[in-house]
């Protein structure tokens, strides 16, 4: 029977969803449910998703994991010691975009009106289905019957009428449940909740606000509004004021334009080595291309960042004439970047960007001295093909496989150590 994820039938599944257009699904504890989705010998134990080194983060956590108090964003380091038991395993975010795709596939199925927000949540608008496919509620229900049946995979859902108040309810609906916020009964949900359930509000702005006595989104809204552009700014103040009385007039906007794509990783000993470091680099630029490709885009310009032992940053970047999404380019660019650089302190941290992106198909192709017509593209994709079929890493760059002091991770290579591998796709901004 379905969790109304709220404590109470009257925001169950069986609430009035009238005008509750609006669906917010958010996939449960995703990276870690796609690992055991392959590995099924790991169902029921704590699964944590990224690097258990002293400077592994932790990228998704099992709810058997999040029992200990693991947390996504947390120290690899710290989450070992709530969880000593747990089954730490490197990102493959190769894996999850495939898993992704599928997903946001079922819910275009149900409505063209899909907004991703990242690879494991979107806001959908029903309005247009209701007539073939029921109430927003059933839609709900047969979106995660899909995801279920199809996907072997669990989504929790928040129907609404609004994109805040489904969002609302998708975190409260979790893990693998429903809850639906009838349009006349949103203030009686959302002004009990604390005030850090609002979109937006991290830890600092709830202590601000209840430093001035607001703890509930309904002393929020009671607040003056002098009081609140004094507290947190003019531009923060309006949108706490409309939140918390409900007010989000926000459509749903399909078309999100990928700004870049890119991937880091932090070493778990700061390195001066340049073989271990180009080394990074290549399996840095072969998991971006390989990434470009998945999502059909190429770039024009590459990026390099570069942590340095006492946490300064630098940055490099290039723009070509002609998008690529080859990992060979995108690695001589990276290396010429990071040695134009000339820095000879030790590094924490390398990551790989291109951005500029625009549709591989059609795109105009870069030829470099030499190459033949059917040339190093055609040869990645090739590896592609052998990825999606027999699993990632299978096929990688032969300096990637040499007993150096890297290992392969899944998508690429990491340092020794277990370094955590961090990779994001960035959607207007959000990553």
């Amino acid at each position: 029977m379905p969790r109304d994820g709220s404590g109470s039938e009257e925001f169950g599944p069986g609430a009035d969803d009238t005008g509750c257009t609006v669906l917010h699904v958010d996939m449960d504890a995703f990276y870690a449910s796609v690992e055991i989705r392959r590995r099924p010998e790991l169902r029921g134990k704590p699964v944590i998703v990224g690097g258990a080194g002293p400077r592994g983060v932790v990228s998704a956590a099992s709810y058997e994991a999040r029992k200990f108090g693991v947390r996504s964003a947390m120290p690899g380091s710290r989450a070992q010691r709530l969880c000593p038991h747990a089954v730490f395993l490197p990102p493959d975010f190769t894996a999850y975009t495939e898993a992704s795709r599928a997903v946001m596939a079922i819910f275009r199925d149900v409505t063209p009106l899909v907004e991703p927000l990242s690879l494991d949540e979107a806001f959908l608008d029903v309005t247009g289905a209701r007539k073939l496919l029921g109430r927003p509620a059933e839609i709900a229900a047969l979106i995660r019957r899909r995801v279920a049946e199809e996907q072997r995979l669990t989504c929790s859902v928040g129907v609404a009428p609004t994109k805040f108040m489904a969002k609302l309810g998708s975190t409260r609906a979790k893990p693998d449940g429903v809850v639906v916020i009838p349009a006349d009964r949103i203030l009686d949900y959302l002004h009990p909740l604390p005030v850090s359930a609002v979109w937006g509000v991290g830890e600092r702005t709830a202590e601000t606000l209840r430093r001035l006595g607001l703890k509930t989104v309904g002393d929020l809204a009671a607040a003056p509004m002098g009081m609140l552009r004094s507290a947190v700014g003019d531009a923060a103040a309006a949108h706490l004021h409309e939140l918390s009385r409900g007010r989000d007039p926000r459509r749903v906007t399909p078309e999100h334009v990928e700004k870049s794509i890119g991937a880091e990783t932090t070493f778990d000993v700061d390195v001066s080595d340049l073989s271990i470091i180009r080394r990074t680099i290549l399996a840095l630029a072969n998991k971006v291309a390989q990434r470009l490709r998945h999502a059909g885009q190429a770039g024009r310009t590459v990026s390099v960042k570069i942590r340095l032992a006492d946490f300064q940053t630098l940055s490099r970047s290039r723009t070509i004439d002609i998008p690529t999404d080859v990992s060979r380019e995108i690695f001589e660019i990276g290396w010429t970047l990071f040695r134009s650089a000339r820095t000879g302190e030790r590094i924490r941290l390398i990551g790989v960007r291109v951005e500029g992106l625009v549709h591989a198909e059609g795109a105009p192709r870069q030829m470099t001295l030499g190459e033949r017509d059917h040339g190093w593209r055609d040869a990645e994709r090739a590896a592609d093909a052998v990825a999606a079929r027999f699993g990632s890493g299978l096929v990688r760059p032969a300096s990637l496989l040499r007993g150096d002091g890297m290992r392969p991770d899944g998508n690429g290579a990491a340092p020794a150590g277990g370094g955590a591998a961090e990779s994001g796709t960035r959607h207007n901004g959000r990553t």
